[in-house]
């Protein structure tokens, strides 16, 4: 009843474009997950444009002054289920390095959600870094373009992967292209790996920091 009253509202925080674009976002992710098993070329389009609207309805956000909680909330959502889908598949695809994609999933999490946590505690948004945090976190979250290139760039190295179950692509250089792909975004990913590695860390450190804090208070 909540939610339809809520409808009602002139400002409707549920029908904001930048949110408008998020809905598209899963739209197009649950479509790309039902041909990943069997159809790469619908697979990868739908899964790449979900992907690009991800920088759009930041963009949209900012332009039209429509950035909530909400959106944030349904924007990191998408990310991380999307990125947690590909890794799944890409368990059954490459059973041998299985164990790594399960490593990685769970640092994705862990260390967004524990981020996102530790943000809300001082009433921050997740891409807020305080000026003594720390330095590498700091230029990733304020940076747009670098923020853009190394998740788009970490999303690229497990598509290339997922590709090169298929085939290798068409040779660029007389190199095939999903190879080529792979090692270039390589680099990203394992940058992306550490950055999550310290951003969890780091929250891990601004709670218990907080809790000593709550506890020398009481």
């Amino acid at each position: 009843m909540d939610i339809i009253n809520n409808f009602k509202k002139s400002d409707n925080i549920y029908i904001f474009i930048p949110n408008l674009l998020g809905y598209i976002r899963i739209i197009l992710a649950i479509f790309s997950i039902w041909f990943m098993p069997y159809d790469y070329k619908k697979a990868i389009i739908l899964y790449v444009s979900s992907e690009l609207l991800d920088a759009f309805d930041g963009y949209a956000a900012r332009y039209f002054k429509q950035s909530t909680h909400f959106g944030a909330m349904l924007d990191m959502l998408t990310d991380r289920c999307c990125t947690l889908v590909l890794l799944t598949v890409l368990c059954s695809f490459y059973p041998r390095w299985a164990f790594l994609f399960q490593l990685s999933i769970c640092l994705d999490i862990c260390s967004h959600w524990i981020h996102i946590y530790s943000s809300s505690l001082v009433g921050k948004t997740h891409k807020t870094i305080s000026p003594s945090g720390n330095r590498f976190m700091k230029i990733y979250y304020s940076s747009r373009v670098l923020l853009f290139c190394m998740c788009a760039g970490n999303e690229l190295f497990y598509a290339s992967l997922y590709l090169l179950n298929f085939n290798l692509g068409p040779k660029v250089m007389g190199i095939p292209c999903w190879l080529l792909m792979l090692y270039m975004t390589l680099p990203i990913c394992i940058a992306k790996t550490i950055l999550n590695l310290i951003q969890m860390i780091k929250a891990c450190q601004f709670i218990v920091d907080y809790d000593v804090s709550e506890r020398t208070k009481k």
